[in-house]
């Protein structure tokens, strides 16, 4: 979704950018489309995978070959030993590799230290495969395999969940789920070796990938892609970029409690990249070990907003990816953009996965799982709506499930298209709505929620009463 929009809003050759990057997705496929593509995150983790990624272009095939068996030559055998070792065992190899700091967790964290995260068979296993990583020669297959190793890192801890039903590496951690550092009551410890070989596997094949568009480009359009990465604040990025980008895609954080270099900390620590007190009290995030307020985030929102336009060359576009069920944080977005002189143009709604959502599955209907991609053109010329008396909810709702075609709609398509109907007629301060009292909006109109297929559909029963009443 993210190279279309990347195809249909900018031209090769054009700098495209994503201020708020998080793993590059943005930045490395508009390098991949023959774009500038410039990756910015505060979050140090989420430069190390950009970059890790964007490098895989780099470097000849057998380089990343031969390092995955150099690290198999040097690792194999030991870890297989450390399956089996005594505690004295593990202490005595620990001894001859580099362990990370054994820093202090969020508050929040199930146990307070960093090794406290691990098992002593992890500890120890992770340390000697990266050590044997740190040695590899070549610059990009060592930074492939480092890849390879992270990803390795996020199952080799304590916070693994193990999916149920399925095969025990078949899981993810809870950073992902619940968005802390929650241990799991019964720890599963995957076999080293292979986890980390299936790893590297996977990033041999990415290269494999990269390879080939690479190779298909060069001899069709010719090749000239570059990707950049940064870690500025948005003020200063903005100095750099000031009237300099073709077009921007970004996916800022939602607030919501979600404190993303918090979360990094399993990465950050061992990878020597923690962040200092002024990049955690830049983050733009509700809550978090700093407890930053929902107004910095709104007032950080809107001068994110304002910033973009700022890099944007007049007459170019802005798409930001948003949700969620605070409309002020909608006002922000939209206010900021008009009031920088950018046009709304389209507001598309993504819909229909919402598997990977752990709270769309606990929540159902009370869960916004999809995004809105909103999409504006810099015009230069502010816009100030003027202000109506009132916005009938109500009414809204009943005219766009009124004219549903089909049986079948996302609550986050619908509850979409009423931010936008408020926002077009200048009323989205007024559309103060519960999250209970749009459900209850949606049932009052003749429609159930689907719990299995997380969709609303209409009561064919329902409507016919009600047709049979008039």
């Amino acid at each position: 979704m993210v190279r279309q929009y990347i195809l249909h809003y900018s031209r090769e050759g054009d700098s495209v950018l994503d201020p708020f990057g998080g793993s590059g997705v943005t930045a490395v496929e508009a390098f991949l489309e023959n774009r500038t593509g410039i990756q910015n995150d505060i979050n140090p983790l989420a430069n190390f995978i950009a970059k890790g990624v964007a490098g895989l272009s780099r470097g000849d095939l057998d380089d990343y070959k031969r390092a995955l068996h150099l690290v198999r030559e040097r690792c194999e055998a030991v870890l297989d030993r450390i399956a089996t070792a005594s505690q004295a065992e593990l202490t005595e190899i620990q001894e001859r590799h580099k362990l990370p700091p054994n820093i202090d967790l969020p508050s929040n964290s199930d146990v307070r230290r960093y090794h406290d995260l691990f098992s002593a068979r992890q500890l120890t296993s992770l340390a000697v495969l990266k050590d044997a990583v740190d040695e590899i020669e070549s610059k990009p297959a060592r930074q492939g395999m480092l890849l390879a190793w992270s990803a390795t890192l996020a199952k080799l801890n304590k916070t693994f969940l193990s999916a149920e039903g399925r095969a025990e590496s078949r899981g993810g951690s809870s950073i992902f789920s619940i968005y802390r550092y929650k241990v799991a009551k019964s720890p599963v410890e995957l076999p080293a070796w292979q986890t980390f070989e299936e790893r590297a596997l996977n990033v041999l094949s990415a290269k494999i990938e990269i390879d080939k568009q690479l190779d298909m480009k060069r001899k069709t359009t010719g090749w000239s892609g570059r990707f950049e990465a940064h870690s500025y604040d948005i003020p200063d990025l903005t100095q750099r970029y000031s009237a300099k980008i073709d077009y921007i895609f970004t996916d800022p954080p939602y607030g919501g409690h979600i404190s993303y270099l918090d979360l990094s900390t399993l990465w950050n620590c061992w990878l020597g990249t923690m962040p200092r007190r002024s990049v955690r009290e830049a983050e733009l995030i509700v809550g978090g070990e700093l407890n930053l307020s929902e107004q910095t985030y709104i007032s950080r929102l809107r001068q994110s907003v304002e910033a973009c336009l700022k890099m944007l060359k007049r007459r170019r576009w802005l798409s930001i990816v948003f949700q969620h069920w605070n409309i002020a944080y909608f006002e922000a977005i939209l206010a900021s953009a008009a009031d920088s002189g950018a046009e709304l143009r389209a507001a598309v709604s993504q819909v229909g996965d919402p598997i990977w959502s752990m709270h769309k599955k606990k929540g159902s209907e009370s869960v916004l799982a999809g995004e809105l991609i909103l999409t504006f053109m810099k015009t230069g010329r502010p816009n100030k709506f003027r202000r109506l008396n009132g916005f009938d909810v109500e009414r809204a709702v009943d005219e766009v499930l009124s004219s549903t075609p089909g049986d079948k709609i996302y609550g986050e398509y619908l509850f979409n298209k009423i931010v936008i109907a408020a926002w077009q007629k200048g009323a989205i301060e007024l559309l103060n709505i519960s999250r209970t009292e749009f459900i209850g909006l949606i049932q009052r109109n003749g429609w159930h929620y689907d719990e299995k297929n997380h969709f609303w559909v209409r009561h064919r029963q329902a409507a016919t009463l009600f047709t049979s009443a008039l």
